[in-house]
């Protein structure tokens, strides 16, 4: 009597191709973001070389970053002559009081879409959603005549206003607060608590992710606001950053210097604040499912 024998394949054999397979793409992966970070960081060095440079040397030898030396001349110049300070001030308040307001109203439709039963909530929802296929740029003439009779053109609160209906906002709430698991909301509710009670004490801590994302998101987005404050703001110490920095390019004298060190001094605030709370904003988009 024989016996027939197979010898069984080992299994790290089978498993080594998709293990190399794994490395091969997470190479390929880190390789791609090293070069589009690359990319997006020759704006910022090329303002950040030319704000060292001097007018003269910037305007015979443009392409040659280390032609005529460096110099801290052009940020003196331009903190000392145009009011830099308080645009600063101004965009701060304004996409501070954004995000208050952004976050507070958001999140209350949010929890609403989420967990409220009502007639029209369906009607509700596509609202919202057509205000995420509109453009910006289609709503500035009906907001403009709308701010108008309000009398609320040249102040603030024609720039906070519009953000607070942010559309995007309440969608990353919605989502967040429907993966709250249901027993936690009804033991809540036996417990006799109210709506507003569950909102504030149950929900509210656990959605630290959102609520961090929403914020830092409308920070950025309102402070990088150029066609709405420019529209809105008609007096030069009440502009924001992005629309002061705007007013220096003269057609007839562009002073490189001068204008690349204002916008370096412009973009800093946004970069230290995206390296401060990257991971909230990541730890956010994973946790609430936005692509």
């Amino acid at each position: 009597m024989t016996t027939i024998t197979t010898e069984p394949t080992p299994i790290a054999r089978r498993g080594a191709p998709a293990v190399n397979g794994a490395k091969l793409f997470n190479r390929l992966c880190a390789v791609c973001l090293t070069l589009f970070a690359l990319i997006w960081l020759v704006p910022f060095v090329w303002a950040l070389i030319t704000s060292l440079r001097s007018d003269g040397s910037i305007t015979q030898n443009p392409t040659s970053p280390f032609a005529g030396g460096w110099s801290l001349h052009a940020y003196s110049y331009a903190w000392d002559n145009y009011p830099i300070g308080t645009w600063y001030l101004n965009s701060l308040v304004i996409s501070t009081l954004a995000v208050v307001f952004t976050v507070a109203f958001c999140s209350m439709a949010g929890f609403a879409l989420a967990f409220l039963r009502y007639r029209g909530r369906a009607v509700v929802m596509a609202l919202i959603a057509a205000g995420l296929m509109l453009p910006s740029e289609a709503l500035v003439l009906p907001q403009f005549i709308e701010y108008r009779s309000f009398h609320l053109l040249g102040t603030f609160w024609a720039l906070i206003l519009p953000s607070v209906a942010a559309p995007v906002s309440v969608f990353v709430f919605q989502a967040f607060f429907r993966g709250i698991p249901t027993p936690l909301i009804e033991a809540a509710r036996i417990d006799g608590a109210s709506w507003w009670r569950v909102y504030a004490t149950v929900c509210m801590p656990i959605c630290r992710p959102a609520l961090s994302t929403v914020a830092i998101l409308t920070f950025i987005t309102s402070w990088n606001s150029f066609l709405w404050p420019l529209l809105v703001l008609n007096q030069t110490k009440s502009q924001t950053i992005p629309v002061g920095l705007a007013s220096l390019v003269n057609n007839t004298n562009i002073q490189y210097a001068e204008v690349m060190a204002s916008s370096v001094l412009g973009f800093l605030p946004l970069i230290a604040v995206f390296l401060v709370f990257q991971r909230q904003i990541v730890q956010g988009i994973a946790t609430t499912g936005i692509k």
